[in-house]
């Protein structure tokens, strides 16, 4: 059994119900661990801190109440910088992070894992409640993940909230996040060079109500762009843009010469300047864009071609096939080709990012 202290960190905010029956089910899963629980409290005003200060009479409960901040993700740092555990864990307090999963969690850590995650979205993991828009919204939150910020890909599930590391291995100083998803925020800004998950089925919170509101996807997006900047991703996704953009005047450029010097069918004459955007436009990722991947045997020159290429050809085949269907609709031959040029960017940086410079 792990001999480190535990620390687990518990933001709360009127949950008054959902506390006592969650520290007790703590200390029966972490009965014989050396652990001690931080609850971060937002002022809350339906009975939540009274509660907390009954149960730090009967287990190794801190209470922290802050008046004047509010936050998921900032309680979580300032418990943090408050606890005394080398092992940090996260979870929330409605009862929705089952607890007895924590052994299985701080196992991994013993295993050698300086970071691990239960997952929604591996096997044995779930959200069996769930209804269609709500798992659409989770997989496409998590998806933005994935192709913005790539090194959050280590993981399925990054959004889950409910996670193990080890201390020394983040600053908690280095971290700002914006809204709720500490998690995503922890394992960019972290040190972490093995990190693993443990399956878990979240479960629907019996009492209180949710913290999910439409303001929270807004933060959510303002904080995928702020780590995009702080890992350099951003400056990585314009130039993927710059190159896009020059991509599209060698397009219509080769366009507009063929249309002059040819009488070809217009679908027949987007073919060129596709074929030979597709050239330049792997050039310039290649040398600009993706430089700093050019490791492994993975990476050689023609593999990353090879794979560029594929994924040029499919997305020449929604380009040439979009404006193909636009202009036979009517549209402008250079309108229609610009449609297809922006919808088929899209698909090109998704799979240049998880794919060809992977």
């Amino acid at each position: 059994m792990l001999k480190e202290k535990v620390s687990l960190i518990i933001p709360t905010y009127n949950e008054k119900d959902n506390i006592t029956p969650l520290i007790e089910r703590i200390s029966k899963a972490l009965e014989g661990y050396n652990y001690d629980i931080i609850i971060v409290d937002d002022n809350s005003k339906d009975g939540t801190i009274e509660a907390a200060n009954k149960l730090a009479e009967r287990y190794p409960v801190k209470l922290i109440v802050r008046k004047n901040e509010k936050g998921l993700a900032t309680a979580v740092i300032h418990g943090i910088k408050n606890s005394a555990g080398s092992i940090i864990c996260v979870m929330d307090a409605d009862l929705q992070h089952p607890p007895e999963k924590l052994p299985e969690m701080i196992k991994a850590i013993e295993d050698g894992a300086d970071m691990a995650f239960a997952s929604r979205y591996i096997p044995g993991g779930g959200v069996p409640h769930w209804g269609l828009l709500r798992r659409v919204i989770s997989k496409g939150a998590g998806q933005i993940s994935h192709i913005l910020l790539p090194s959050s890909r280590r993981v399925h599930d990054p959004m889950s909230g409910f996670f193990i590391f080890k201390r020394e291995k983040v600053d908690p100083d280095k971290l700002k996040p914006t809204g709720y998803k500490i998690a995503l925020e922890v394992l960019l800004i972290g040190n972490f060079s093995n990190v693993t998950e443990v399956p878990f089925i979240f479960e629907d919170r019996t009492a209180g109500t949710s913290k999910l509101k439409a303001k929270t996807q807004i933060d959510y997006l303002k904080h995928i762009l702020s780590l995009m900047k702080r890992t350099g991703e951003y400056k990585r996704f314009f130039k993927f843009i710059g190159v896009g953009l020059s991509g599209i005047v060698v397009n219509e450029g080769v366009l507009f010469i063929v249309n002059k010097l040819t009488t070809w069918h217009g679908s027949i004459q987007l073919i060129p300047g596709i074929e030979i955007s597709i050239i330049t436009n792997f050039l310039l990722n290649d040398s600009f864009t993706f430089a700093d991947r050019h490791t492994g045997k993975r990476s050689s020159f023609i593999g990353r071609l090879l794979r560029f290429n594929l994924i040029a050809l499919a997305g020449a085949a929604i380009n040439w096939g979009i404006a193909t269907l636009l202009f036979n609709a009517g549209l402008n031959i250079y309108l229609a080709n610009f449609i297809g040029i922006v919808i088929a960017f899209l698909w090109n940086y998704f799979l240049s990012t998880v794919w060809a410079w992977r």
